[in-house]
């Protein structure tokens, strides 16, 4: 609500219907840049609402500023020596007065370490806020960043679609600005049939009550998905039953109407003949419906889809809509009963028919690889299921070609699974092929299987091995083979299922698969390549999850190849940098490494072990009784994986250290004392460099 001395502005932006993955995305963008710009230009404000629908955006500021912030700034100009000229005013003085519109006799100096300079005292701000605003509003309309833009016409203006109108006002004054081929104005349009208008808007805070009342639009989408499922949960409760509400399908509807109307439809039982999985991907991809169950989780033959308007009669339009949807599922029925005629040895044979990418050979190759990759995988992570493993791999791609498949592509995997069942595969190779897409996307579900887990590593890995061999690497944002989805994915399903699997030696194994051909990339620098691109998807990974960075480098740094090493070492680390005494343990250890380090790369050799007959000093000697019984410690908690012991043990040897380095020098003038000193140091380094890269940790 504005007050006396502030304003309400509200813009809204009309056009020609944006497709509903637009919205999202143009409400944070305009929320965030009006903020940003009101904020730079020192306009204070209240809260930025944003709203959308398919045929405008709305932003909507409450107390606004009705002036800018008027503040003195103080101006430098040019050196009193310059300025003044045997005690008078000169050029220097004059133009620099001239030019920031104040009075020479305004002037004054200033002292600063350079010397006597000239200033002056000047009000900036307090431009008015309908002049700022004006400014503002074209720039930001043209800014915004839709993934596709259009230019209409002569227009040189581009927009996601042509614009139609524009409303800006501040109270009840409209702010002056064009866009394009449009002007700012006062007049709005509501929805096309129940409110088309035009209507003309008083004043700022009327446009919302104004598209509710008389345009019949629901401007808010929260307001809209509310509604939806607030209705359709009604309807469903009506054929006892609840819809099967999918979020991103959700999101989709609600940004394709203004005016929400849920409507539950019915189709014929005998579909329901037709797996589940089929009838509700018919459903929400050709028809943007939702399907419907009952308690126990059993498909009713319902839908529920929403209109945009209120049809005179809503008996018709229902059936409308059921006679669309039978001929979608009438489809997949055919499909259906054909398939389960064929079987997978004849959709075998078609594979080796279909090209997997171009140079890496056909689906039919892969089906192969796959089946000797997972019977690798499951001899090194379950020895018991490897020839299900295998089987599942066999099989994996070949529902590829199946009519269902071909229909809804979307269904690949899923209906290789149910195809196994019904043909009488083991259910650990149904549900392995069912699963072998998973994780989709880095918050996707993950395999519940362990074969399913294996068979997706495998089909991962191989695309993986293939694409670098090709130097099909992803560069900037392009990754058109989903290369990082598959390292994130295999990132994933190994931290969940804690499979103890060298990763280079996955890689290497799945290269092996291709056999000789001729590669793009000699085949070890293709490893060192994949190497280091898992890496850097690995620290992204930790990253994302919230772990210092500088823990997941010296986790990485120990030169693990498995993830589950890497895992466990970022969580002892994050234990170990919670400890009182980890800043201190961490410069002595850096400080014992570095010194090996100098001297390795110095080509010095440095014995294996040292020789108690050299010890001299008294500190030397009391180290070397430590690591005596420390290195045997740090031994066993090495087999037993234990890393937060063993950086628990560099808190205790760290006094022993320290003395050692106050009271001996270490790369002293005698050969045998300095190896015999750096063979103790070197002892430790060697153990405790295994758990991490402490050069990474900047203390």
């Amino acid at each position: 609500m504005a007050s006396s001395s502030t304003s309400a502005f509200v813009l809204e932006i009309g056009s020609e219907e944006l497709p509903s993955r637009f919205l999202p995305g143009e409400e944070a963008f305009l929320a965030e840049a009006f903020a940003r710009a009101l904020d730079e230009a020192g306009l204070a404000h209240g809260k930025i609402a944003c709203h959308s629908t398919p045929r405008r955006a709305i932003v909507c500021i409450d107390e606004v500023a009705r002036r800018q912030e008027e503040k003195e700034e103080v101006i430098m100009g040019p050196p009193a020596r310059v300025a003044y000229v045997d005690g008078k005013p000169g050029k220097a003085l004059e133009g620099f007065c001239r030019t920031n519109g104040v009075d020479m006799d305004k002037a004054y100096l200033v002292t600063t370490p350079k010397g006597d300079y000239v200033a002056v005292k000047k009000l900036v701000g307090g431009s008015s806020a309908l002049d700022i605003l004006a400014g503002i509003c074209p720039d930001i309309i043209a800014r915004i960043p839709f993934a596709k833009k259009m230019r209409w016409a002569d227009y040189d203006f581009a927009y996601a679609r042509p614009l139609q109108w524009i409303v800006a006002l501040l109270d009840d004054e409209v702010v002056p600005f064009r866009v394009g081929p449009v002007e700012s104005g006062r007049v709005t349009s509501g929805h096309r049939i129940h409110g088309r208008g035009p209507f003309e808007v008083a004043t700022a805070s009327d446009l919302l009550p104004l598209l509710a009342q008389k345009g019949a639009v629901m401007p808010d989408g929260q307001d809209r998905r509310d509604l939806i499922v607030r209705e359709g949960n009604e309807q469903a409760e009506r054929v006892r039953g609840r819809i099967l509400w999918d979020d991103a399908l959700l999101q989709e509807v609600t940004g394709l109407v203004e005016h929400p109307v849920p409507l539950l439809g019915d189709f014929d039982t005998t579909y329901l003949e037709v797996p589940r999985e089929v009838l509700i991907t018919s459903m929400q991809s050709h028809q943007k419906s939702f399907g419907v169950e009952d308690e126990n989780g059993n498909l009713l033959p319902h839908f529920l889809t929403v209109l945009n308007i209120e049809p005179e009669s809503m008996e018709l339009v229902k059936h409308g809509w059921e006679r669309v949807l039978r001929a979608r599922l009438e489809d997949a029925r055919v499909f259906w009963h054909e398939d389960l005629k064929v079987g997978f040895e004849p959709w075998l044979a078609k594979l080796e028919h279909v090209i997997f990418i171009r140079g890496l050979g056909t689906m039919g190759e892969k089906s192969r690889r796959l089946e000797a990759l997972c019977g690798w995988l499951a001899e090194k992570c379950a020895q018991d299921m490897q020839k299900l493993c295998m089987r599942a791999g066999r099989l994996a791609k070949a529902d590829l070609v199946s009519g269902m498949v071909g229909e809804f592509d979307t269904l690949q995997g899923i209906m290789g699974g149910i195809y196994a069942e019904k043909w009488g595969e083991d259910p650990v190779v149904a549900s392995a092929i069912r699963e072998q897409y998973l994780p989709a996307g880095p918050d996707s579900p993950l395999p519940e299987t362990v074969a399913g887990a294996l068979l997706a590593i495998a089909d991962k890995a191989d695309t993986m091995a293939g694409c670098f061999g090709l130097n099909l690497c992803p560069s900037g944002t392009a990754d058109p083979n989903g290369l990082r989805r598959c390292a994130i994915g295999i990132i994933r399903i190994l931290r969940r299922f804690g499979f103890d699997l060298d990763v280079r030696e996955l890689f290497a194994r799945a290269q092996m698969g291709y056999g000789e051909r001729e590669w793009k990339v000699d085949p070890t620098q293709c490893l060192d390549k994949l190497d280091e691109f898992f890496k850097t998807r690995l620290r992204s990974f930790y990253q994302g999850l919230g772990v210092n960075t500088l823990l997941v480098d010296a986790a990485l740094g120990a030169n693990c190849r498995t993830v589950k090493g890497v895992d466990e070492r970022v969580e002892a680390l994050k234990a170990f940098s919670a400890t009182e005494g980890y800043a201190s343990s961490v410069q002595t250890f850096k400080r014992v490494a570095n010194i090996v380090a100098k001297h390795v790369a110095e080509g010095r050799e440095i014995p294996a072990t040292w020789k108690k007959s050299l010890l001299e000093e008294d500190a030397e000697k009391t180290l070397s009784r430590v690591l005596e019984e420390a290195l045997p410690v740090l031994n066993q908690l090495w087999e037993a994986h234990d890393y937060a012991g063993i950086l628990a043990q560099l808190e205790k040897l760290r006094p022993h250290l320290d003395n050692f380095f106050d009271h001996v020098m270490v790369a002293c003038d005698n050969a045998d004392l300095c190896a015999n000193r750096l063979a103790m140091l070197k002892s430790l380094s060697d153990r405790f460099s295994r758990v991490a890269d402490f050069a990474a940790l900047q203390i």
